[in-house]
């Protein structure tokens, strides 16, 4: 099973993606990229898993937006379930500037026979897509007291805080009982993290697209035994790992 991952920019910024096969019971990194242009991410999805061919992609970006203004339901449950920890999310209404940009991305996908999985059966080969969001993710997966700040603020503090995401994401995702393969990640794909701004962007959506790839794993292989569903397809929703206890390490 083939698992995408992407940190899908809601303007015209680049989008970080990120590949991943579950090969030998071990999830493999195959690619970590980052692309401009809504067309190259579909050709870089269509390089990668071919017509027919089952594969789950994870979308951080409300790809439906049924609401004409205000938020959504699953944006609102974010706040409920994880605004103590920072981790709510921006909200989403047909009326704001990105919302044709993430709808028709979405639409695309289908169109490719990517269908929305709110609910899915566990382990069941297909094509599907889902919307995620990194940092509640994080904040489950790593049992983090608040969300790593590595999006804004002075350079270099964001930086150390993505370090901490990668430094979570070597050490603790290898260790959980879906185990990430990170050889590739440390010592081809991002074998430190950049200190000049432009660069450290691309490693943060590339970060950002690894958990969302992840995410996507954990959903197709546990459905909702380990995971958190805000939300349907009449509202739009967000999948979010459950908090790991240490019996599943």
């Amino acid at each position: 099973m083939k698992f995408i991952g992407i940190d899908l920019g809601w303007k015209s910024q680049p989008s970080g993606l990120c590949y991943l096969e579950l090969i030998d019971n071990k999830l493999q990194i195959i690619d970590l990229d980052r692309k401009d242009s809504i067309a190259d991410i579909f050709a870089w999805i269509d390089n990668h898993i071919q017509p027919q061919e089952p594969g789950i992609i994870a979308v951080d970006a409300p790809t439906l937006i049924p609401n004409p203004t205000g938020s959504r339901l699953p944006d609102k449950l974010t706040h409920k379930h994880f605004g103590k920890y920072h981790a709510g999310c921006y909200p989403a209404n047909q009326n704001l500037p990105f919302a044709n940009r993430t709808i028709n991305f979405g639409l695309q996908l289908e169109s490719r026979g990517f269908l929305h999985a709110p609910t899915i059966e566990p382990q069941k080969p297909g094509r599907y897509q889902i919307e995620v969001f990194p940092h509640p993710a994080t904040i489950n997966l790593f049992n983090l007291d608040k969300i790593l700040k590595y999006k804004k603020g002075k350079l270099s503090d964001r930086r150390l805080q993505l370090i901490k995401l990668y430094n979570y994401i070597t050490d603790i995702l290898p260790s959980l009982s879906l185990p990430l393969c990170t050889l590739r990640l440390r010592g081809l794909f991002l074998p430190s993290i950049p200190t000049t701004g432009r660069e450290l962007k691309a490693a943060e959506d590339k970060l950002d697209s690894l958990i969302c790839a992840y995410v996507a794993a954990h959903w197709w292989y546990w459905g909702e035994q380990r995971n958190l569903v805000l939300g349907d397809t009449t509202t739009g929703y967000i999948v979010i790992p459950q908090k790991v206890r240490s019996n599943e390490q």
